[in-house]
């Protein structure tokens, strides 16, 4: 039990995708102009990795070594795929908003790299709680990012105005740079946050 609660974790702080291994960072910076965007694609990547890690280790032992990788693609498209025609169908205004992200998970960083160092050696409830914490990391990553820039940007929260009409905004928040300028800041908050709970330790 104690393995499987560090599997589920370490992906929330220690090993989080966005802010401590630094992958997956194209959606990360292009669709958290707003917490919502960044909640859901954080939630569809979470689906992906949970189902493709669950598969992809009940398998381990019957995909061929030599065709190890795209197996594991496939399987990952397959999930992919579900998310996409699901938020096309059920929310379709949030699909077109996150548009070619949703079918570039498939090459998520994230998403492959726990199949191939996690899943694929390891039981299925360890991986699925490995996908389920990477998931959650990087969900709570970007809602997080997206909320500092929807406040900033639009005065807003998940569309839901907390600044009075004409307080002034910072318009760079919903452009790229924006993006860039509060990952770093968050990143050089862990960080400082890190240190402080080594040196405590």
């Amino acid at each position: 039990m104690k393995g499987i609660l560090n599997d589920l974790r370490r992906g929330l702080w220690s090993e989080n995708p966005t802010f401590r291994i630094m992958i997956g960072l194209c959606p990360t910076l292009a669709v958290t102009t707003s917490a919502i965007n960044g909640m859901s694609m954080g939630l569809a990547t979470t689906f992906v990795l949970v189902c493709s890690s669950a598969l992809i280790s009940l398998l381990k032992n019957l995909i061929p070594d030599k065709v190890r990788i795209p197996s594991f693609i496939i399987i990952i498209a397959t999930f992919v795929t579900i998310v996409d025609l699901f938020m096309n169908a059920l929310l379709p205004d949030l699909h077109r908003v996150l548009g070619l992200f949703i079918p570039l998970i498939v090459v998520n960083c994230i998403v492959l790299g726990r199949a191939e160092a996690y899943a694929s050696k390891m039981p299925v409830i360890n991986s699925i709680f490995d996908g389920l914490g990477m998931g959650l990391g990087f969900t709570w990553a970007l809602t997080l990012l997206g909320s500092i820039r929807e406040i900033l940007g639009a005065g807003s929260i998940f569309g839901k105005q907390l600044l009075p009409e004409g307080t002034p905004t910072l318009g760079i928040m919903g452009l790229p740079p924006g993006a860039f300028i509060t990952l770093g800041i968050l990143m050089a908050l862990m960080n400082m946050i890190a240190a402080r709970q080594n040196k405590v330790s």
